[in-house]
Order: structure tokens, then sequence, then C-alpha cells
């Protein structure tokens, strides 16, 4: 029966209703109370288990934290006694208990919305099904997952919504890890009887990144509230009521947030898709490689997807202390860089400018021959953003073998002080921000900077109505915040009690300073830093039981860089250099290299510093190796290879050691464990894989205070977000995304 024709069956009766005498008493309904209903603890008598209950592992693997014990609860999920704590739902309560209830609006990271109604569950004493992501677990309460009742209503609600959802399966991006697919095959009827035309809707331009089919989408608002909760941008909205509402943009504009790419994730059904992945693979057919990613500092989690040698796409992966589940959109779609100018051969630049190939033996002993003709202290080496720990240790000892300690890392300033990990490491950890109740950000902008340590603040901010002041240019924040300043100057007061913002981290319980990694560029870093330390100790942001004061670095070789002394000496060093060693670093300043100099460019990409060598030497990107990165809270951590590498390139490390072999200052390494075990000997906290490792002493060793800072304004550390290295330098994607977004 159609709906129409529903309607109009229904329509008479309530016109006869309208038109009665009395209509007041037809509406009238008995309800009858029960005294044990409003006592549902008195009611609930737990009854003994059945003995022959086989134990239940949660789902997922899932752990209970009791905060309190004595504010744990006992309910019952079909007869199955489990304690969880006070303010579980049901839903919870059923996944503790080992069922996994079907749900489309429901996410554990986002508000509860209890609109798609899939999650009904049979409650004792409740007079109709109730849904269980919105219903508080009661003590005693006895719960049905799998009664007749139940599983008419999950069916019911399948049955609607498959109505207007069309049958696109086939051409979907989504077939295969649809959450629809696969809840409508588990608890869905074998057929349908709907047999009126399907409502359509017309399609969003959301951006280059994300792309929508919005027929498909089921009205679950999960994109709606993680814009507004977890990117913080009020982007997205429901328009329309009734069988007319939709998801979209209230004007006609663009998704700008840089998280945007996680709607992707979260989107239950093929309603909001990857825009560069469309029509390109099904997921059944790609490989997963779970590895970190390096675009920034904070090695978020994911899952490089690849298909024979081609990275097809990145996903992120769980976990709590780092990233949660979210990825940033230079994350997640830089991919295509790794595809795009990359260097294949070795080349050697002939008389005339151009590059010729030439084989390896023949590119390492022109490199050998030309650094034993220079002078030690004319020789440098300076590894880039993206360089790992294994290559950067051999850098170092080649280097120093060669006579030379002229070795560091870009975004590293002369004299940075390497001595001590709470200097530029982040002390409090990503996920120990949450405790925080006020932010002092200095010189850092971190939602461009690091996107999910911001993430991380909007959360705190949302949670507990923590106060951030920050001091640098203006700038564009997702959360309320107060700019105190743009230079020292507003350090300054803040350090000497002249500015109202000290009493407010003096007053807070767990006060956080945050310095950005711009910092370490400036010659005044030593100043900024005694002025930190100032506040900080003043402010008992440092004590025995929390460390508040936080460097926010840039790369993610800078952590380890640093772990491992790449620190620059002289700052006449690269002026006066005659042998120039470029391990990546594309962001040299090239007008500093003097003109006579012989430069060796080892990289994976053709960026801006291959116009300047003498000789290229390719090497593998981080999807194609073995590395370790230590992100910003000192967590190491390994990428592992997930497609093979391109053309005639290497490692970094192995074309260093064939380099020291064939320069006669061989060294002592050939295996990976090898370098593993010389990296130990420098920073043991690097072989400790995906372990954080806290600093041992407090960073309050550095000078004492003193007034003669620049009073230079803070800079602008990253100028673009979608554009940062070598690798989102070639990508397509993100020079669309530089183009659409980022127009003014």
């Amino acid at each position: 029966m159609g709906l129409g024709l529903l309607a109009s069956k229904v329509r008479p009766t309530s016109r006869l209703f309208l038109n009665s005498p009395n209509p007041r008493n037809l509406f009238l309904r008995t309800i009858t109370s029960k005294p044990e209903l409003n006592k549902p603890e008195a009611s609930a008598a737990p009854e003994p288990p059945p003995s022959d209950l086989p134990p239940r592992t949660p789902v997922a693997g899932a752990r209970v934290h009791f905060s309190n014990p004595d504010d744990a609860i006992e309910v019952f999920v079909d007869g199955y006694p489990v304690k969880i704590p006070k303010g579980f739902t049901v839903l919870q309560a059923c996944e503790v208990a080992g069922v996994d209830i079907p749900r489309f609006c429901y996410h554990s990271r986002l508000s509860i919305a209890g609109n798609c109604r899939m999650c009904l569950v049979e409650v004792e004493k409740s007079p109709k099904p109730v849904a269980s992501c919105a219903m508080p677990a009661l003590p005693g309460m006895k719960i049905k997952t799998d009664t007749p009742g139940a599983k008419k209503a999950r069916e019911g609600v399948m049955e609607f919504l498959l109505m207007n959802h069309p049958l696109d399966c086939p051409i979907c991006d989504q077939g295969g890890e649809c959450d629809l697919q696969d809840q409508s095959m588990a608890f869905g009827a074998d057929r349908g009887r709907f047999t009126e035309v399907k409502r359509s809707v017309v399609d969003k331009n959301l951006g280059p990144l994300v792309k929508t089919v919005m027929t498909r989408c089921i009205q679950c608002t999960r994109c709606v509230r993680f814009a507004t909760e977890v990117a913080g941008v009020q982007d997205l909205g429901m328009l329309g009521r009734g069988s007319g509402e939709e998801i979209g943009t209230y004007v006609e504009k663009l998704m700008t947030s840089e998280l945007s790419g996680n709607v992707i994730d979260i989107c239950p059904v093929g309603a909001l898709t990857s825009k560069p992945f469309a029509f390109k693979a099904r997921n059944w057919e790609l490989k997963g490689t779970e590895t970190i990613d390096v675009t920034d500092a904070v090695g978020s989690n994911i899952r490089i997807d690849s298909r024979g040698p081609e990275v097809m796409r990145i996903v992120p992966r769980l976990n709590e202390d780092i990233n949660e589940e979210w990825i940033s959109d230079k994350t997640r779609f830089c991919y295509d860089g790794l595809k795009r100018q990359r260097l294949n051969d070795p080349m050697i630049r002939d008389p005339d400018g151009r590059f010729k190939s030439v084989s390896w033996r023949d590119a390492l002993a022109v490199v050998a021959e030309i650094a034993h003709g220079v002078k030690p202290d004319e020789i440098v080496g300076i590894s880039g953003k993206l360089s790992d720990a294994e290559s950067m240790i051999a850098l170092k000892d080649f280097l120093n073998r060669l006579g030379s300690n002229n070795v560091w890392c870009e975004g590293i300033g002369i004299n940075t002080n390497a001595d001590l990990r709470s200097g530029y490491i982040m002390n409090t950890s990503i996920s120990g921000l949450e405790k925080a109740d006020v932010f002092l950000l200095v010189g850092t902008q971190p939602r461009v900077e690091a996107a999910m340590v911001n993430a991380r603040i909007r959360k705190t901010v949302r949670a507990s109505q923590a106060k951030v002041g920050y001091i640098g240019p203006a700038t564009d924040f997702n959360y309320d915040h107060e700019h105190l300043g743009t230079g020292p100057q507003t350090l300054l007061e803040i350090a000497e009690g002249r500015h109202p913002f000290s009493k407010t981290i003096s007053s807070a319980k767990n006060p956080v300073i945050i310095v950005g990694g711009g910092i370490f560029e400036r010659k005044d870093q030593d100043a900024i830093f005694a002025a930190v330390e100032t506040i900080a100790k003043q402010g008992n942001v440092v004590r025995p039981d929390w460390n508040g004061l936080n460097v926010l670095l840039l790369h993610a070789a800078q952590a380890a860089a640093l772990d491992l002394g790449l620190v620059p000496q002289s700052e006449k060093s690269l002026e006066s250099a005659k042998f120039v060693y470029l391990m990546g670093a594309d962001d040299v300043d090239l007008d500093k290299i003097p003109a006579d100099a012989f430069v060796v460019y080892q990289g994976h990409h053709g960026d801006k510093s291959v116009y300047r060598a003498n000789v290229v030497l390719p090497a593998a990107a981080f999807s194609e190796k073995e590395g370790t990165y230590e992100n910003t809270e000192g967590c190491a951590q390994q990428t592992l290879p997930a497609v093979p590498t391109v053309g005639d390139s290497r490692d970094d490390w192995k074309i260093i050691r064939a380099l020291s072999e064939v320069a006669g200052v061989r060294l002592p390494y050939d295996t990976l464990a090898a370098v593993h075990a010389r990296i130990k000997t420098v920073a043991p906290n690097l072989v400790h894989v995906d372990e954080r490792e806290p600093a041992t002493l407090p960073s309050s060793l550095r000078p004492t205070f003193t007034k003669n800072i620049d009073t230079t304004a803070f800079g602008t550390a990253v100028e673009n977000f979608y554009m940062t290295d070598a690798i989102t330098r070639a990508s397509k994607i993100m020079a669309q995304c530089s183009a659409m977004l980022l127009k003014k």
C-alpha cells in the first residue's frame, strides 16, 4: 500500500475527531503508574546469572575505566551481568557486554543525536523499544537486544531508510565498507514494499576534497556534528523538514576546515566520499600498511592503502594518545605528490648545465673525490624536514669522519640548546592537554602548524571552558581566545606580572604554555625561553605532578635531530662552505651557498634545491622505507614500506653508508639493526618505538631571565598550510586546495 493511499484512509477519522462536540474528551489517555517504576533501584532485584553463560569480551576489545569504583552499577544484557560506570548509556553497556548494537547516527566522539532509531532495544518494564544510544543505563536494568520486538523494530527502521535510498551500490565508492550495506544484510528485510517514486537531492559542492551524492544521505547528521564540534566550523547544517530534509551549506560556500576530510570516514553511507579517490579502486583490491604521517611534527597514525606500486589513499588509524581517529587534510590527500616530480636515477650536472643519468658507482666516486679535496671546516651537511633518525645519524657520523661538525637540520637555528629534552618537546603530551584549564600560546598558530594538537585544544576548551591567551600575529582560531599581543614585549609584561593574564596563569590549576617551533629560528631564542620559564616559575606551571611547559615543533625530523645533536655551530659556516651535502633539505636559503661550492642533493623529489645541485642522488620517500621519527611529544614511531622504491632510488642511510666506503671512511654498520644500535648510544629513547619517553630533567637549567629581547613581532611559521614540504608541493590536490581554499 502506498503512503499516499495510507494517508487518505487516515484523514476522515481525524476530521471526525475534530468535529466532535467535545474533542478534548476523545484525546484523554489513562496513565497508570506502579511504585516500582518510580524506584528502579528497588524494583530491579539482581537475578543470579545462569551458571552456563560463557565469558564475553567487549566489542572491539574496549576497556572500561572506573574513575571511582563506588560509582559502578550493574545491568543485565540478555541475562548477562555487566558492571559499568554511572552515566554510561544502554548502548555502551551492551558494547561492554560484547553485544554490537547497529547504529548510524551515534558516534563515540560526537554528541548524541538519537535520530536514526537503528539502535532500538527492549528494556524490561518499558512499554516500547528505546533508543539505546540516548538512554542512560540505570542500576539493575534488564536490557534485551535479540528479542522478536527489537528485531522487528530494526527491520522497520531499515525499511524506512532504504525507502528513498538509491540502488547505487555497483557505482558507489563506499561499496565494500558501507554501514548501510552491512546492516541491511544483517538486520533488514529480504524484500521492499515501497513502490512510489524515490526522492532525489541536488549534490552540493564542498570543495576539491569531498565528493557529495546527497541522494544517498540518510540524515544521520554525523557530518554536521563533526563540523560544529570537532572542526569548529559552522559550514554544514540541516535544511528543510519531512521528506524535504537535506544536509547542505546554509549559503553557497566551500567547506574550508583543515579537518574536512574526516567527514568521509564518519559518513556511514556513500553520501560523502573522497573526490580524488573517486572511481579509482575498490577497498578489497587495496593492501593496507600501518605507518605514520611525516607532513608535520604530530606523527599521526595512518594506514596507507596501495595497489601494486601506487599509493591509492591514506586513512587514519586509531591512536588515543596522538590523533584519536582524525587526521588533517594535508595528511590525507598529499599522497599524489608521492608519484610526481620524483627523482629516479643518480645524475651529474654537465659543464653546459644539463643533468645526465649515471650509475651509482660513478656518482658516488665523483662526490667522494670532491669531498676529499676540500678542507674539513668547509664541509657542511643539512638534513631536511622529512629525514628519519637513521639517515641523520649516518650523515652526522659520515661528516664527523671527514673532520667536519657542521651538520644540522632545517628549522633549527644557531646555538639552539639541545642538551635538555624538556626544552624542545611537548612535556604535557598531546593527550595530557585535555587536563589543562589555561593555555598560553607563544608565537604558534597550532591550527596550521599541527592541526591535531589544535583539535585537542579545541576539545579541551569546549569540555572545560579553558581560557586561551595568544601572543603572535593575528590569525584564525576555531575556539574562543584572547589576543594578548603580537611580540615579545607582551611576554615581558606577563613575566614581570604587569599583564592581567599573569594572574590568570597563577590562579590556574593546570596551566599550559606552548611555545612555537618557529622561535628556534630567532636569534633571541634564549632570552624568549628564559622569559617563558620565568612565567612558568611564577605560575607554578612545572610541578612534580604536572609539566605544562611545552614546545610545539614544526617538522617530523626536528625532535630526533635535536636528540641526536644536529645543531648548527656557527652562523657563517654555510657562507664559507665549499662542499654542501643537502639531504632532503629544500627550504635552505640557497643564496647563502657560495657560487663555487659543490652541492650534493640527496632526496626523493625534484624540488627547490635540485636547481642548485651538482650531483643528485635519488632517495626513498617515507612510504617506501623503514624509518624512525620522533613526534613533538617525544614518542618514537616507525614508518613501514607500503610500496616499492621509485626507479633506482635507495634508503637515505644506505646511500651515505655506500658513499662512506667509496670515500675511504667506512661507517661501521651494514644493517638497520646496527644503525639502531648506534642510535642507542646517542639517544636511547629513539629505539623505544611507540613509547613516549618523558624528559627527566626540567629545562630550568637555562640562563636566567634577561630583558635583552628583540622586540620584533613573532612571525608566521607556516604561510601555506597545504604546501610545507617536497611531497605536498608536488601534490596536484594540495595545489587545488591552495588555489580554492586560501583565496581571501
